[in-house]
């Protein structure tokens, strides 16, 4: 029996334009995953200080630089946790019920960091969080890409419209839980977040019955007869984690360069897997290997840009002047800057992309161009590198930079993978996408324990020249990767 997939089933007709231009379904995506961002970047705008802040401050006293590398290592296992949520949507129950579950999990996780103290409280805050986020991420991306055609040129229009949403969450979680953590405490932050999920799940409740046939679908069943084989192959991956921590052969000082390999791996296996598919085209092939460089441009580009929770969040705290008119703005409002400006451009780009049509840039030279800004971001911070404080002004200048970069690059890759899918492997290789981001997220926790305030100019430098090299380099191959596509800008 031929397996019909989500890319191949609109949920809407192409004539649908009842939101902006875009699908009615685009509004409810919009609004679900605003509020699940609103929890998650709420949450992470507080998460670094919390863990190193010292008890009298209302923090866990761990020391900083492993602080910033189980950061990173826990966005990392956020994105790695999308293989999980992508398998069970694309085997077992369909995208719609594995994004519903999931933020049934995150909201859970809140609560246990809002009310659980200490370290536990943290661990299991953190496993429920990132489980269930992983889970909506690839998965409410799926569903984007099911309201467009391949060729329809809404397309990343739409997904920098989505992306919108998420930035409105971005932008308030932060503003909210950094001054209920400076007023209140850390766990009333923490509160907020799980208040802001609960909000995004009732309202998703709510329109839930409204979705179409196609959020149901799920494009390649697991037969019966084999669920007892993969069951039991979860049982052992879950034994084989638990005896690495109970040996400490993983810990808190090696956790984030085990999650680097960690997420290596997966896309090795992950590729492969794809490569071998007896139900992949050649057609299909060939877009998969335009994808690699892609993946590999990613992850260079995350492990800067989400240093935003990391190198960056400490920078704020310690190195920024954040004195407004004799008020101190608490050092989690920077992580609301960037999503201001993402709300300010995201329509305009999107706007721009729909004027072009198919005169715009081809996704490669997209992801070249922001790759490139990512790099003049960092070394940016070289004329402010030394003694004093860095005048908020000029951070905000950065991070614009940053935003200009992630505008170029992670909408269009999230639509770029939609389109390159092979029919078979369509949520699957959402995951890949959020792999690349794993692996640059738990980069960026690592990067950021080699600062040294005493000494940054090698480390702006490095990684600013670094992102510049990997950028021409991509652009000089954008032709050959754009060949290999198929006919898919």
């Amino acid at each position: 029996m031929s397996i019909t997939h989500l890319s191949e089933r609109p949920a809407t007709t192409p004539g649908d334009t009842s939101f902006f231009g875009h699908p009615k379904m685009l509004a409810s995506l919009f609004s679900v995953e605003m509020w699940e961002r609103f929890s998650f970047y709420g949450m992470q705008g507080i998460l670094l200080y919390y863990m190193y802040f010292t008890a009298a401050q209302g923090g866990l006293e761990i020391e900083q630089g492993l602080a910033a590398g189980l950061v990173g290592a826990y966005g990392g296992g956020v994105y790695l946790s999308t293989i999980l949520g992508a398998w069970l949507a694309d085997r077992l129950f369909g995208s719609e019920r594995v994004l519903f579950g999931s933020a049934i999990l995150i909201m859970a996780g809140h609560i246990a960091l809002a009310l659980v103290p200490g370290i536990p409280g943290l661990i299991a805050g953190l496993v429920l969080v990132g489980v269930g986020s992983g889970g909506l991420k690839a998965n409410a991306t799926a569903l984007v890409g099911t309201l467009y055609g391949e060729k329809d040129e809404r397309r990343d229009a739409g997904f920098s419209i989505f992306y919108m949403g998420i930035n409105a969450g971005g932008l308030i979680g932060p503003l909210v839980t950094g001054w209920l953590q400076e007023s209140q405490g850390f766990h009333w932050g923490f509160g907020a977040a799980a208040v802001g999920m609960a909000l995004g799940l009732g309202i998703y409740a709510m329109g839930r019955k409204n979705l179409p046939e196609a959020a149901h679908h799920v494009p390649s069943p697991l037969p019966a007869a084999e669920r007892t084989r993969y069951g039991l192959i979860f049982l052992g991956i879950a034994a084989a984690v638990a005896v690495l921590l109970a040996t400490g052969t993983v810990n808190a000082e090696n956790l984030a360069m085990s999650m680097a390999y960690a997420a290596i791996g997966a896309s090795v296996l992950y590729f492969g897997l794809i490569f071998r598919s007896t139900k992949v085209t050649g057609t299909e092939r060939k877009r998969v290997v335009a994808f690699i460089p892609l993946y590999i441009a990613s992850a260079a580009f995350w492990a800067l840009f989400q240093q935003q929770f990391t190198f960056i969040a400490v920078y704020s705290e310690e190195k920024l002047d954040r004195n407004l008119f004799g008020w101190e703005m608490p050092a989690a409002w920077v992580q609301s800057i960037n999503p201001v400006f993402i709300i300010i451009l995201a329509g305009v780009m999107a706007a721009l992309w729909t004027r072009l049509g198919h005169k715009q840039p081809g996704s490669a030279l997209k992801f070249s161009i922001g790759l490139f800004v990512m790099g003049l971001a960092f070394l940016a911070f070289i004329p402010l590198s030394g003694g004093g404080k860095t005048p908020l002004l000029a951070l905000a200048g950065i991070l614009l930079l940053f935003t200009l970069a992630e505008l170029f690059l992670s909408p269009i890759g999230l639509s770029v993978t939609t389109k390159l899918a092979p029919q078979a492997f369509h949520t699957q290789m959402v995951a890949l996408f959020f792999l690349s981001v794993s692996l640059g997220t738990t980069l960026a926790g690592i990067l950021a324990g080699l600062y040294n305030p005493a000494d940054e100019l090698p480390y702006f430098a490095g990684i600013g020249g670094a992102a510049l090299v990997l950028a021409v380099g991509l652009a000089v191959a954008s032709p050959a990767i754009r060949k290999l596509m198929g006919g898919v800008r």
